[in-house]
Formats: structure tokens, sequence, C-alpha cells
């Protein structure tokens, strides 16, 4: 699977931590070209310097639109995209604030829109497009209830543009993990009152791992994934069917 991606050039935005750093090292050791997006630019140095020959950085703050589509207009043609950035704000429902509904769908699906928007002329036909989703997209979590609405709207931009784009064999997917064990969901979930009851409806008895994810965002970006098409890949151990 990894060995498909070597050659190709491959744009991954989030790529400062979490699942999208671990994505771009895992790209670069491929072989692949990525263009690595973020907004920390301390993170894009130490990505580049862990293999300057294929992770690019780009600095942009995804949040402003015209900055956006200034940055991209410099990105070379791609042969995949992975819409990894995101924020989550956990709030029960009564103390979000608009700034926390406002940013959270500034990035979750403002951003992708744009992004995505933006690089079209850039993709190549036969690329692939991985949308990073939430299996909140789809099932209700306390405290989740702006966070799960941008990820239920990024599910449903993803099934309109596999079937927009499909004349242009751009094929696009989304993966929907639930808790993965980043360093960030490992502090918020360390204290078992919290975990224990959402790791109790997983058949697995456990969380994700990053390199779950990865690996999951390689097969789509694949051609082992060529007949793959609108699909919501839930990385969840077995919790929609407990």
């Amino acid at each position: 699977m990894w060995s498909d991606l070597k050659n190709k050039v491959i744009l991954v935005t989030g790529a400062g931590a979490g699942i999208g750093n671990a994505l771009v090292k895992q790209l670069a050791a491929a072989g692949a070209t990525v263009i690595a997006v973020a907004r920390n630019q301390e993170q894009l140095n130490a990505l580049v310097a862990s293999d300057a020959e294929h992770i690019k950085p780009l600095l942009v703050d995804l949040s402003d639109w015209s900055a956006v589509r200034v940055s991209l207009g410099a990105v070379p043609e791609l042969d995949g995209l992975v819409n990894n950035a995101g924020v989550a704000i956990i709030k029960p429902f009564a103390q979000l604030s608009e700034q926390d509904f406002d940013t959270q769908f500034n990035v979750n699906i403002k951003a992708v829109f744009n992004v995505t928007q933006a690089l079209l002329p850039k993709l190549r036909n036969g690329s692939s497009i991985v949308n990073v989703s939430s299996l909140a997209a789809s099932r209700s979590f306390a405290g989740h209830t702006a966070y799960s609405a941008t990820k239920a709207a990024l599910d449903s931009l993803t099934k309109s543009l596999a079937l927009e784009l499909a004349e242009r064999k751009i094929r696009v997917n989304s993966v929907n993990p639930t808790v993965v064990l980043t360093r960030m969901s490992i502090e918020n979930w360390s204290d078992p009152a919290v975990s224990g009851p959402l790791l109790a409806r997983i058949p697995l008895k456990r969380f994700g791992e990053v390199h779950e994810v990865v690996d999951a965002i390689g097969y789509l970006l694949s051609s082992k994934s060529s007949f793959v098409n609108g699909h919501h890949i839930n990385l969840e151990g077995g919790y929609s069917v407990s």
C-alpha cells in the first residue's frame, strides 16, 4: 500500500501534530512528496528536519479564507489531498459560546470547503481526497454538540464531492475514528471516570492508535482503494454494533 504512493505528491493539512504529523512522516518514508500545511512554524521546522527531501512546509492559518487562496496558489499538481486539520471544543451545549461555534465551523468545514475548492485545479485526474471526520458525525456524545454538527457537515460534503468529482476519476472518502490516542487525547481521556463509559461501549475495549488511522488514510490515498468512493470508514472497534 505505502509503496504505491512513492513519487506521489500529497498535501496534508493539520500537519503540525497528532494524526497529521504521523501521516506526513509515513508518506515521506514511503517516498511521497508531502506538502505539510500547519500554522505553527516550529512544528513545521521539526517536520522538515525529519526529512527535508520529501517534506515541503506551508505555513498558513486555515481560518483565513484569503490567505489560504493565496498560499495554495503556488502548490504544484497533486495526486492526493488529506483534509486533516480540525478543532474540538468539548463543552455542554448550554456553555458553548458564539466564538466556540464559529471556531469549529470555520476550521472543520469551511476551511475544508475552501482548501478543496482552491486545490481543484491542482488535483490530477484520478487523484484521491481523504477527509478526517469522526464517529461523532453519526453518533451522539456528551459535550460534542457543535463539533458533531461540523463533522456531520463534513460527511455530507464528502458524499457530494464524491458524486461531483467522479467524472474526473477523483475519489472522495472520509475516515471516522472515535477516540484516537494522540497526546491531546491521552490527556483528555486519562481519567477512568471519563473514559470508562465509552470503553464499555467498544467491543475491543480500547481506543484507536494513531497508526491505525494513518494506515486507513494511506489505503484510501492508494490505488488499492480504486473502487472506494463516497464512503465513511468508521474506525471505532465495533462501537456502532454494540
